[in-house]
This record gives structure tokens, sequence and C-alpha cells, in this order.
């Protein structure tokens, strides 16, 4: 789980947070049950120990907390299970406003190494504060890209972005020829963020009205993500369960309003109480598979990512995908303000390699376009129970 805090401890108002926001972050975490949770709006020295003592560790010592760096600004903190996991090292990545956090931990059962970015972008609208975050991600991106293929990490936090056309979020998810430092979305999410139809997954703000600090103005933005490796999103060591990214208590139905009015259908009226009254970010949680191997039986439901090649490209683009079940596949093609630019429709595909062309020499304008595909078991198309997989990927013409 990620969770932006609302600059705790506050400096100023120590007493309310002991009294009126320590309770409410300590609900949350008891609904959500986190075997790793990492935060960001850390204000002072002394953050980590607070939470962890007055909210992780409430109800008995069973979290620890990794190593904390106080950088300038904000900074980031995190803790997991000491059943669970083992901490091994928290790197700083200084930008121009705040450090980005590299944490490693070993989950203990498997011996598997996971890094996790933390991180809390430059705020606000306009050109010059998208520069600045384009500029923060690429020095995250100078970090991933010295990893080997394979490697298990994720980055998540406070990004502060807009929509799926900021320089930055395409920075993350850039391909880049012999590296594999790139990120994927777990949730596919063109164009401009802030509207009604993207209203599940808007993570800020849950309040109408100005209490305490933090933004107000109803849920609107989705601020608060996870972006994955790729080995995340296909089967190995450690994989993302397909539609567990969660935004904490966001029903769908608070769009432009404060996430406890009542009725709350995703959460109970307690949780969207503490919500609202800790933090101007609601918590995402997502839920991953720590495995030391992948079984038959479970190889045989999954399929590998989307690959799209050549990219970046001027010429022919061809995408790819294993499908280890035959099913029908539909593809979508995206500009970056979520236009539908080509759909392949109820293409039959069997078992193996799937590959098409999705794009021919001079089709498209340059730019940066999504692909999405969407492959649908044959037994669900039967009218019996089957499960969608859905994936995506940015790719750039030239």
């Amino acid at each position: 789980m990620t969770w932006n805090l609302l600059n705790f401890p506050s400096q100023s108002n120590l007493v309310d947070d002991t009294t009126t926001r320590l309770p409410c972050y300590r609900t949350v975490v008891q609904h959500v049950n986190p075997d790793i949770i990492v935060t960001q709006e850390n204000s002072a020295s002394n953050s980590i120990s607070f939470f962890l003592g007055s909210v992780m560790n409430a109800n008995g010592n069973q979290y620890s907390a990794g190593t904390f760096i106080n950088g300038y600004d904000t900074d980031n903190g995190i803790y997991y299970r000491t059943s669970c996991f083992r901490f091994i090292s928290n790197i700083p990545i200084q930008t121009a406003l705040r450090d980005v956090n590299q944490f490693t931990l070993v989950h203990i059962a498997t011996n598997d190494t996971i890094h996790i970015f933390s991180c809390h972008l430059k705020a606000s609208s306009g050109a010059a504060n998208e520069a600045a975050r384009a500029a923060e991600t690429d020095s995250i991106r100078k970090v991933t890209d010295t990893f080997s293929p394979g490697t298990d990490f994720m980055i998540c936090g406070d990004f502060n972005f807009y929509g799926s056309y900021e320089a930055a979020y395409q920075r993350l998810l850039q391909v880049d020829s012999g590296l594999s430092g790139n990120f994927m979305d777990a949730i596919l999410m063109t164009g401009v963020w802030n509207n009604a139809a993207y209203s599940r997954y808007h993570t800020q703000s849950p309040r109408v009205r100005s209490f305490g600090g933090g933004a107000t103005g109803g849920l609107d933005d989705r601020f608060d993500l996870m972006l994955l490796s790729p080995s995340m999103l296909q089967p190995g060591r450690i994989t993302y369960q397909d539609g567990t990214m969660t935004p904490v208590g966001n029903d769908g139905l608070h769009y432009g309003d404060s996430i406890n009015r009542p009725p709350n259908a995703a959460v109970p009226q307690n949780v969207a109480d503490a919500l609202h009254n800790a933090a101007d970010h609601l918590p995402v949680y997502a839920d991953f598979d720590f495995s030391p191997s992948i079984g038959i039986d479970e190889l045989a439901e999954r399929h590998f990512h989307l690959e799209v090649f050549p990219n970046p490209s001027g010429n022919n683009v061809t995408a790819k995908c294993m499908l280890i079940q035959p099913g029908r596949v539909e593809i979508c093609l995206y500009d970056v303000m979520g236009r539908v630019v080509k759909i392949f429709q109820d293409v039959y595909a069997p078992a193996g390699i799937y590959q098409t062309a999705i794009a021919h020499e001079g089709e498209l304008e340059p730019g940066n376009y999504f692909v999405r595909l969407t492959v649908s078991p044959l037994q669900k198309q039967r009218g019996e129970a089957g499960k969608e997989s859905v994936f995506s990927c940015l790719f750039t013409i030239e």
C-alpha cells in the first residue's frame, strides 16, 4: 500500500494529530492489513518511529520500519511485516525538489528481491511543473535502466500527474532499446484523468471542505499510482494479481465529492470517515504473488505481457503476446488524449505466440500511442465463466 499522509506529524498541531489523525490512520491500516506500506509527506525525523509505534504496531509488534533518510522538504518512509520481509537498503535519488527513495526488501519465504521506489513529484498544473516532473522521472529512469532484464521493481507515491499525456508519465513507461528500466501501468487510462469516466481511480481529494491543511475539491484526480516493472506483470517470482489495484474507499460514486458521504459501497462508514479525516489522498494497494516457481496449472491460466516493436519506430509496428490458451483477441490503438485511432475486433487466436501488425509505414502521425490488447477465453464466448486478460503498452512513432 502507498499513502500520502499529509504532512505527518503536523508541526503546528501535534495534539490534534495524536487525538484525531492517529486513530484514523489505524482504522485504515487495520482495514487493508498490508504487508508493506510506503508513505509520503513524512514531515520530521520522528515521523517514521511515531507512525510505526502508534499506527503499524498499535495492536502488537508486527512491523519494522526501513532506514529513514532525512532529505530536503518532506520524505518517504517504508514499513514491512517482519514475518514476511527483510530490509536491505534505502538509497536516495536526489531531485530538484524532494528525494525519491529506492527501498530494497527480500521476501523471506522465497528469497526474492524487490526494489520499491517512493516518490512525491512536483505538484500543480502548468508547463513549468510538468517539465519539473519530467526531470524527476528522468532521474529515476537513470537508476532503473541499470537493472538487468527480469528485475522486479515498482514505483509508487504521489505523482501529481493530470493525464497520460504528461512527459513524466510517458518517460516512466518509455521502452528504450537495450534497456530494461521501463515501468508499466496495470490500469489503462488515456487522455486527461480529471473526468467522471475515470472516477473509480481518483485518489485526491477525499474532502470538499478545508480542515487541517491539505487540498479540497472532492475526488477528481488520479495522483497516487503504482507502476510496475514488466517482470511483475507476467508469470515469475513476483507477480501482480490482475484487477487488485485499488484506491481504498473509492467506489466510483463520489466524483467531486467527499469520500465519507453516505453511502460508500467500497468500505464501511467508519473507514470512509477515517480516510476523510486522515489525509487529502486515498491510499492505493495491490496484491502480489511471491512464488519461487510457476506451476503448470498456474501457468495455464496466464498470458505473457504485451510487446510492441520496433519501439520507437518510423516504419511498420508489430504487437506480440504469448497466449497460453486460445481466445478472442481485440486490439485498440489510442492517442495520448484517449481518442481511439484504430480497432481490430473479434480476432480468433490459437495458443502460442500471437503476433500482428498494428500500424503500417506512414499510417500514424509522429507521436506517442497506447495499444490495448484484450484476450477473452473461448469459454466466455460460449456464455460460460471466463476471465479477460487486458494488456497495454506505450509506443512511439518518430
